[in-house]
């Protein structure tokens, strides 16, 4: 039986339940908070600021540095080993890049930005989470960007495509409740750049067709530009605050 209900009631281009806000710790440059379902992403801007080691510095433009870290009991898994692993830094390495061509940063030479992401709870599609919190960040501490880079998990359940999986969906058929077709689940996390439409990040994690391929980065379109909205609002809302006299 293919996948035609959604173990959480969600339609199938439905995302979880968000949450966004930004200026959220008050002694970073910039910050903000991201929340997806049950998974959360606080993202805190430092900089620009000198970079050291020296050797590490670029004289034509800065350097942008970003730092991924899930809480020791924030996953619905096995409870994850504190300090660094093979894991955070592959994905402290995929924002990088997923957020670099966003960002300008040719009139800060020798300088970086880093950009700390903690998540202290999680419920799958935290590196996406991550990316749209650390994007508002960086907005939020006034560096230059060309726009804001917006991050979703598409995949493929049962032979279904679907937006934004879940825990429960990433271990499928471990929690089918019905007869399982295709026990293969496929979990592609994209993120793009909303006003060229440029993908900055494409992951696959399991097998999928080339076809299902291609109706995944449509589907995932449409999901990724409510995303953007919801980025938008919560940074005009801040400085709407901050216009009326709010703090």
């Amino acid at each position: 039986m293919t996948y035609t209900k959604r173990l959480d009631g969600r339609k199938h281009d439905e995302l979880r339940e968000t949450e966004a806000k930004v200026g959220v710790i008050k002694r970073a440059t910039g910050s903000a908070k991201f929340r997806m379902g049950n998974t959360t992403a606080l993202a805190a801007v430092y900089g620009p600021r000198e970079l050291h080691p020296r050797f590490l510095q670029d004289p034509e433009k800065g350097r942008l540095r970003c730092n991924y870290n899930m809480m020791p009991f924030s996953g619905m898994g096995d409870r994850v080993r504190p300090g660094a692993n093979r894991r955070a830094k592959e994905i402290s390495m995929v924002t990088t890049k997923a957020l670099l061509p966003a960002v300008d940063l040719k009139d800060y030479p020798n300088a970086v930005v880093d950009v700390f992401i903690e998540l202290p709870q999680t419920d799958a599609g935290s590196r996406c989470v991550g990316i749209v919190a650390a994007s508002m960040a960086l907005a939020d501490a006034g560096i230059p960007m060309k726009d804001l880079v917006c991050a979703v998990a598409v995949g493929k359940v049962d032979k279904s495509i679907v937006i934004d999986l879940d825990y429960e969906e990433e271990q499928y058929p471990k929690y089918a409740t019905t007869k399982v077709d295709d026990e293969e689940v496929a979990d592609i996390p994209i993120a793009m750049i909303p006003s060229t439409g440029e993908i900055t990040l494409l992951q696959l994690d399991g097998d999928i067709s080339k076809e299902d391929l291609i109706k995944a980065l449509k589907f995932a379109k449409p999901a990724m530009e409510k995303i953007y909205e919801i980025q938008k609002k919560a940074l005009k809302e801040k400085y709407s605050d901050l216009k009326g006299g709010k703090k």
